[in-house]
């Protein structure tokens, strides 16, 4: 049995029953890639100061909110939630990809990691005081969203923020890749706009705080926006 074999099964892992069919394309896409992208994306947030600087923010309003600890739901290999780690937020990640848990596993031996989909979160109500999601609910279809973002108000304490990351455009959109890193895969992206989004936040109880689209560099095609969100501390 090889390492990571051994590492996937260190702890059970949670299968969701009746899983929507765009979850187990995501989670099969990702299996068949998660060393190439781990490789691809060494970093998570890269050399972005503006990046690094939102999340810094992000981690500064959890503290905040008290001792709740944050998932990183769509958390790869991990990066970002040892970024969270580092500056003293108690935090774990979730990742509906198998292969990727055991990477980030690997990688992080100290924090926690489990399978995950951020449909259905395995969480008691009210227990979290961050959700941060980078570049994860773009595989989410529309009429998933209102379910995604009523699971992130479920699951935070009043007060509790969200960050979101997604790659964004002048109007919604959405391509389908069958092929990356030279693997078959079946994967929906969906680019929509920031106030497409704000506005799946606000129907499922979230108060927008903040939004905020960064231009891409030269070696991307496609801007990048932040949305900040907050649950209301009484409703």
């Amino acid at each position: 049995m090889s390492t990571e074999t051994r590492t996937e099964t260190r702890t059970p892992i949670r299968t969701e029953t009746g899983a929507p069919d765009f979850v187990r394309a995501t989670s099969a896409s990702y299996d068949a890639i998660a060393p190439a992208y781990t490789e691809a994306f060494p970093h998570g947030l890269g050399d972005r100061p503006v990046d690094h600087a939102l999340v810094n923010a992000f981690a500064e309003l959890v503290r905040a909110t008290g001792t709740a600890p944050v998932a990183d739901i769509g958390s790869g290999p991990g990066y970002v939630t040892a970024k969270l780690h580092a500056l003293g937020v108690p935090v774990f990640g979730i990742d509906v990809s198998p292969r990727m848990v055991a990477l980030a596993r690997r990688a992080h031996p100290e924090l926690r990691f489990h399978v995950g989909s951020m449909t259905s979160l395995d969480l008691p109500d009210e227990t979290l005081g961050g959700v941060l999601a980078l570049y994860s609910i773009i595989h989410v279809p529309d009429e998933h969203l209102p379910t995604v973002f009523a699971e992130f108000h479920r699951v935070l304490v009043p007060g509790g923020h969200v960050l979101l990351c997604f790659q964004t455009a002048d109007e919604d959109d959405r391509m389908h890749l069958a092929e990356r890193f030279g693997q078959e895969i079946s994967l929906d992206y969906y680019w929509r706009t920031p106030e497409t989004v704000a506005g799946h936040l606000t129907a499922a109880g979230l108060q927008v705080q903040a939004r905020v689209r960064i231009e891409p560099p030269a070696d991307a095609k496609l801007p990048r926006a932040f949305l900040l969100a907050r649950k209301p501390e009484s409703e």
